[in-house]
């Protein structure tokens, strides 16, 4: 059976002329934008004259806040003097306008004067707030202990390079200057400055997986499931369950990995830990979890690699 026998064929008559009025084809190529950094006055005026050039608003600079900022001790003491020179204004009006010391509630000067007065006295002691509070400086402390690296004897490479990989980023974008890393009640992971242990001999105190997944630090990241952030650790009484840390670490941040570890992360900054870095941290233990839970049954009790004090 041939197919002719269903389907009728018609000749397509061509002619130079022939347009397809169905079907217009329209040819768009992509324009080509090219930037160029020439410092010519011909090119400065062409793009100024541009109609693609930028319009959106610029960048201003506060002269007030920066004026401010250079005179911080001035304008802190401003109050103090504004306050002292009211106080002689009114004093020396009370004294050559005739009217009575004695204030008399039935005169208007004196109601005016007594307004003045704790007007004046307000801004001196508001002042002398200013100056008594300053702000705290931050600075980075020089961590004080035994620089360490204790990893788990049976580790994959594959993880063994993971760990790597976490404490070389967050040592180096982060002020993270100790990292510890407790998975199925063990101790995996452990570099960076620890402290001195108790026996006195240089070497780093080792940490102690089980005590420190009883204490009430990380029970309370177990049931939260979100990190915590101790902004500032000298605030914090849960700081004894981390013997384990320098005795100067400022802030730490401590990082559920699912419901089988913690990371325990010591910087050595008050606040040292920004917004972006706490999101970071908690997308990187996702990975750490996500890695280590494929591994777990065959870790083995961590051994010193090597230890160096400083």
């Amino acid at each position: 059976m041939e197919a002719g026998i269903f389907f009728s064929v018609a000749p397509i008559l061509w002619s130079p002329n022939f347009k397809c009025a169905l079907c217009p084809v329209r040819r768009s190529f992509p324009r080509i934008i090219r930037a160029s950094s020439s410092s010519s006055s011909s090119s400065s005026s062409s793009s100024s004259s541009s109609p693609g050039r930028y319009r959106g608003p610029k960048p201003t600079r506060d002269w007030v806040a920066d004026w401010v900022t250079q005179n911080d001790d001035a304008v802190r003491s401003l109050p103090i003097f504004v306050g002292g020179i009211s106080l002689l204004v009114v004093l020396f009006n009370r004294a050559v306008s005739g009217i009575a010391p004695v204030a008399d509630a039935s005169s208007s000067q004196s109601r005016a004067d007594l307004l003045t007065l704790g007007l004046a006295v307000t801004n001196v002691l508001a002042g002398l707030v200013w100056l008594s509070i300053r702000p705290k400086s931050i600075t980075p402390v020089n961590t004080q202990g035994v620089a360490c690296k204790r990893m788990c004897s049976s580790l994959p490479d594959l993880v063994t390079f993971e760990l790597l990989w976490v404490w070389e980023s967050l040592s180096e974008v982060t002020c993270c200057r100790s990292l510890v890393v407790v998975y199925d009640g063990m101790c995996l992971f452990q570099v960076g400055f620890a402290a001195e242990s108790v026996e006195g001999d240089g070497e780093a105190e080792h940490v102690d997986a089980s005590e420190l997944m009883q204490g009430s630090l990380y029970q309370g990241i177990r049931k939260s499931r979100a990190q915590s952030y101790l902004a500032n650790l000298s605030l914090y009484p849960g700081k004894s369950e981390l013997p384990f840390l320098p005795s100067n670490t400022q802030a730490v941040i401590l990082q559920p990995l699912g419901d089988k570890g913690i990371a325990v992360i010591g910087g050595n900054t008050i606040r040292g830990f920004t917004t972006s870095d706490q999101a970071w941290i908690s997308l990187v233990g996702e990975k750490l979890d996500a890695t280590l839970s494929k591994y777990s049954n065959n870790f083995q009790p961590a051994v010193k690699l090597s230890s160096e004090g400083n």
